[in-house]
């Protein structure tokens, strides 16, 4: 089968996912700093959240750049990852507005861990698909940040009860590690 209607809709539901999130973010009832204040807990989720849709569409894009082709089990990977994706909105409203407490954060990064589960698995069923000599093997080779970033994630939400900031900074530091730009399809496209 074609690529092209993969990449259509998977991007229309990130498009969605990005959709819901800023809807949830509401105005504050007044005009006060104060009432502004209040809402940091909700924003700062929410950037945190874009950035990682973000991420997840900008890698999501780079790996079906090294695909020729998909076939059934490609499409239920990606939706599987699109499935975990799609609760973003919810953990990240969750989150900001119980100001980072012990099971919003947990749970948030449950998702997190469950989104890169997803994309592992995606990429595998690709791979599998294309073969392991293929341009997509070749260029995912070593994936170190998807080796080290479920592991941040664990500790992040065995901690979360104890240590919620500490787990939300160690999702930041996930985010970071993924926004310095990845050039292993391109470097192999470019061959």
């Amino acid at each position: 089968m074609h690529k092209g209607r993969i990449e259509a809709f998977s991007d229309g539901v990130f498009a969605i996912i990005i959709t819901i999130m800023v809807l949830e973010l509401k105005p504050p009832h007044d005009d006060s700093i104060e009432a502004l204040i209040a809402l940091i807990p909700v924003f700062l989720s929410y950037v945190l959240s874009f950035i990682y849709v973000g991420i997840y569409w900008n890698n999501h894009h780079h790996m079906f750049q090294a695909v020729k082709s998909v076939k059934g089990s490609v499409l239920w990977a990606n939706l599987h990852l699109l499935f975990w994706l799609s609760l973003m909105p919810f953990v990240t409203a969750w989150a900001g507005e119980n100001h980072f407490t012990c099971r919003p954060v947990a749970f948030y990064g449950f998702d997190l861990l469950m989104c890169g589960v997803a994309y592992w698995i995606l990429a595998k069923v690709l791979i599998k698909h294309h073969g392991h000599d293929s341009v997509l093997a070749k260029a995912l080779g070593d994936d170190i940040k998807g080796l080290i970033s479920p592991l941040v994630y664990i500790i992040g939400i065995a901690i979360a009860c104890y240590a919620p900031m500490v787990s939300c900074m160690a999702y930041v530091a996930v985010a970071v590690m993924w926004l310095i730009p990845d050039t292993r399809i391109e470097r192999v496209m470019k061959d």
